[in-house]
This record gives C-alpha cells, sequence and structure tokens, in this order.
C-alpha cells in the first residue's frame, strides 16, 4: 500500500493520554488484586446525582420530543437563546460584568471547546502555559503543529512558566512574546488561585503585547475566598483579550450529560495579515456552524435548570459536598506529614512526594499499599514531577476511608 500522508504532529504526541494510562494501570492492578478495595481519587469525575430541578427540566423536554407540536430537531449551532440568556444573567449581568448572550455559545464541554479554539489561529501562533498544566492545552497545540518538537520533556516552541512552592504556585509572566496564553483558575491540577490583582497583570500584559488569554474556569463555582475573580471578565478591559471557557460538569455534575459554554466578546479584535480588524466572535460563529450541530435540547433545557431557585441551591449543595471532601482530604494529607495545596477554592489538592519519591512512584506506592488512585503530577508537565493531585469528587463515605488510610500510613 501506499504512502499516506498523515499529520506527523500525531506522531509526536505521546500514545497515551494522562488519565488512559492512569486508568490501564489500574486496570491491571485490579485484575492481580481482586480483593482490593480501591478508591478512586484520580480522574476528576463526579459522583452525586443529578440536581432533582435539572431532572425534572429533562423530563419535561423529553415529553416535548414525544409530541408534534412541542418536537425540536436541529437546534441552533451556538446554543438556544432560553440557555445562553440564562447564562448571561445569572454569571455575568449580575456580577456587573457586560456579556450578553450573542457572546456565549453553548457547547458540549469545555475539553471540547478548548481543544477546538486553535482552529481560528494560526499554526504559526506562539504559545505559553502554565507548568503544571491541563494536558489537552499542550497536547492540542502539538497536533496543530504550534509546540515544536519534544525535548527533555517539553515542547520546543512552547514556553513553560512554572508554578512552583518557590513561587507560591503563582507562575511568571511570560519572558517571550505570545500570542496565546492557557490560564486555568481556580487551577487544575494544584487548586490554587490568583486574586484579583494579580489577574490584572495577566490582562495588562495581554493587552501590552496583544496576546490572546485562553482563560479556563470550569470549577469557579467552588470559589470560596473573597478577593478571587469568578470571571476573567471581572478585570478591566480583559473582554478586549480573553476568551473564557466553562463546564457544567463540575458545577453540575454534568460529566455524562455533556455541556458547557464558551464566552467570545464582542470586543475581542485582532489584525489580520492585511491590517484589518477581525472580530474573533464572527470567526468562532463560522467555525461552529460548520463543524458543530449544537449541543441537544434536552441537555440545554436541563442546563438552564441549573439557574432556577431550586437548581442555584441543589448544585450549590452538591458543591459544598464536595467541597468537605476536599477539605477532610487537606487535613489527612497534612496529618500524614506531607505538604499539600489546593482545597480551598477547588475541588483538587496536590500534593507533594514524600523526599526522594518521584511522582509515578508514589502513585504506585498509593495504589499498592493504601489502594488508592491519584494522579501522578508528572502527567501535568515537567513542574509537576514530585507531586500527585488528589480529587474530591468521589462520595463522602469513599473520601472519609481514603482519608483515615492517609492518616494511618507512613510516609
Amino acid at each position: 500500500m501506499e504512502t499516506i500522508k498523515l499529520n506527523q504532529n500525531f506522531l509526536n504526541i505521546p500514545e497515551s493520554y494522562l488519565f488512559s494510562e492512569v486508568a490501564a494501570r489500574v486496570a491491571k492492578f485490579k485484575s492481580e488484586h481482586p480483593e482490593a478495595e480501591v478508591i478512586s481519587l484520580g480522574i476528576g469525575d463526579v459522583t452525586r446525582p443529578i440536581a432533582p430541578a435539572i431532572v425534572e427540566a429533562m423530563h419535561r423536554a423529553v415529553d416535548e420530543m414525544g409530541s408534534a407540536e412541542t418536537f425540536h430537531g436541529y437546534g441552533p449551532e451556538q446554543g438556544y437563546p432560553f440557555l445562553r440568556e440564562a447564562i448571561a444573567e445569572h454569571d455575568y449581568r449580575n456580577r456587573g460584568i457586560d456579556i450578553n448572550a450573542d457572546d456565549i455559545f453553548i457547547s458540549d464541554g469545555a475539553k471540547s471547546d478548548l481543544g477546538n479554539i486553535g482552529d481560528i489561529f494560526s499554526s504559526a501562533c506562539r504559545v505559553a502555559v502554565t507548568d503544571p498544566v491541563y494536558p489537552v492545552y499542550v497536547d492540542t497545540n502539538a497536533m496543530a503543529g504550534r509546540a515544536g518538537k519534544p525535548v527533555d520533556g517539553k515542547w520546543d516552541r512552547i514556553e513553560y512558566l512554572p508554578a512552583t512552592e518557590a513561587n507560591g504556585f503563582i507562575p511568571p509572566l511570560p519572558s517571550r512574546q505570545p500570542d496565546l496564553i492557557y490560564l486555568c483558575y481556580p487551577n487544575n491540577p494544584t487548586g490554587t488561585v490568583l486574586t484579583r490583582a494579580q489577574l490584572k497583570e495577566w490582562v495588562d500584559f495581554a493587552i501590552k503585547n496583544h496576546c490572546v488569554i485562553f482563560f479556563d474556569s470550569a470549577y469557579e463555582a467552588y470559589i470560596h475566598t473573597t478577593d478571587v475573580p469568578h470571571s476573567i471578565y471581572e478585570i478591566e478591559d480583559a473582554e478586549k483579550v480573553a476568551i473564557e471557557f466553562r463546564s457544567f460538569s463540575k458545577r453540575a455534575g454534568f460529566t455524562g450529560l455533556r455541556c458547557g459554554y464558551t464566552v467570545v466578546p464582542a470586543a475581542l479584535q485582532l489584525r489580520d495579515s492585511r491590517g484589518e480588524k477581525v472580530q474573533l466572535r464572527k470567526l468562532w460563529l463560522r467555525r461552529q456552524t460548520t463543524k458543530f450541530n449544537g449541543a441537544s435540547y434536552i441537555i440545554q433545557r436541563g442546563a438552564e435548570a441549573i439557574y432556577s431557585s431550586d437548581g442555584l441551591r441543589q448544585t450549590g449543595e452538591q458543591v459544598d459536598y464536595y467541597m468537605h471532601n476536599a477539605e477532610r482530604l487537606l487535613q489527612a494529607v497534612r496529618s500524614a506529614g506531607l505538604e499539600a495545596v489546593g482545597g480551598v477554592d477547588a475541588p483538587y489538592v496536590w500534593v507533594r512526594c514524600p523526599q526522594g519519591v518521584n511522582s509515578w512512584e508514589f502513585f504506585d506506592l498509593l495504589l499498592g499499599e493504601l489502594h488508592l488512585v491519584s494522579t501522578p503530577g508528572s502527567g501535568f508537565g515537567p513542574a509537576g514531577e514530585g507531586y500527585v493531585r488528589l480529587t474530591a469528587f468521589n462520595t463522602r463515605e469513599a473520601t472519609e476511608e481514603a482519608a483515615r488510610r492517609i492518616e494511618s500510613a507512613k510516609f
């Protein structure tokens, strides 16, 4: 068979996605130790059932689909106006942020949009990421040809901005002049946050250097600290330089339902090769109408119910449930003599490995001796080496048992 021309960039990325590798190792351990009661604190999947207000709304939507008078076929690719208006009102205007429904694009989850947003940017764009980092940011840029080549655990065209214990897990501003900057706050995987003043530095940098910030705020519902912004658009002029990505997965348990949204403000404009201004919102709309047929009507009605009085209360109770788990895990690892951050404004606890133990070794130790699943920090980037991530998304009972096992261990 003659050689088929492939996208060679795919051949440069690791064969296994981080969480696929974790799943494979856990499956192997379980097959070899069927008696072990394994508790997962690894992948960030939720365990609480969908809130009753959301379930009721989806039931009503299903009934509508069964009647010719109320049936819905293809919906608008940008999302139904009823959901976009609810988002604009509750997530933005209620916080004094001037975002309207036309700026909002409903999707099947933030991960998809974070990966797909690169379609409207040149492969020559320079990229900067905080380190450690959600792997999707790096891998999708590698697939698109922006990352260059892997050299000593890094991609040579990506600027890594280390967030470490030495700098209080606050990454430095880029030393080069990137075109695209990825920020995730509250942060996955470290669970740390940026204050209003700290985030303003990034917005000011982007304005001065003509960058676009991709701001992943999938965990904003977990913020409890007063001075931590829930949206980058709380910062003056951020609408001129930032695209915000949000998810209902962790906010309302939609990991199995799939729904999120992306905000591309009308004020965000760049100059093309001829020097003419181009509104990015129009390009993203063109991309979505070509490549995406929209999230389902039933799911969007469910998402709309999040913003009802019952929905806000019920999903808020779920967030509190998981944050109680996070607090318990943070207490346990510190009681065991381990250093950790996170667990205050995010459902993740970032745990420093015992001295002389690397990330995968500690993963194996926790799995083999305590039967606990974590996520190795090295899978999130070079600065993640020496850490593991624990999630708070298991049940209260499982989390309490995991905490007891950690507290009884000798590290």
